[in-house]
């Protein structure tokens, strides 16, 4: 995992992967396992906050300079369906970037079906 992607840290530790992050987008892999589903059995909705919320941190420190650093200041998560053990595809891509805020959105597929769709609004830091 590359560092300067802004990929280090809790989602690294927790088992995403980064496939790519260029040009305002950026695309994790994660393998679901057990220890990561809630009492229900379907995967805990803050392991699919992570990822949507990383893929998207990692898809705006894509199109700026490296002494910016976004912050997330509005995370939105719409969870479509339940999620399972097994491996999940999660794709950001900046939509709009102004001088100081971006929006970026966020889905996560697995078996080629919808299971998150998010919306974030991130701050630039200056280093």
């Amino acid at each position: 995992m590359d560092d300067d992607a802004g990929s280090a840290g809790f989602a690294e530790r927790l088992g995403a992967e980064t496939v790519s992050a260029d040009d305002g987008s950026a695309r994790l892999r994660f393998e679901a396992r057990e220890e990561h589903l809630n009492l229900a059995g379907t995967l805990h909705g803050g392991v699919l906050a992570t990822l949507v919320d990383t893929a998207m941190g990692q898809a705006v420190r894509s199109s700026t300079g490296d002494k910016d650093v976004p912050a997330t200041s509005q995370l939105t998560v719409t969870y479509l369906r339940p999620g399972k053990p097994g491996p999940l595809d999660v794709t950001a891509k900046v939509r709009t970037q102004g001088e100081h805020l971006t929006v970026c959105e966020a889905d996560v597929e697995q078996d080629g079906r919808s299971l998150v769709h998010a919306v974030a609004t991130f701050a630039l830091l200056h280093r």
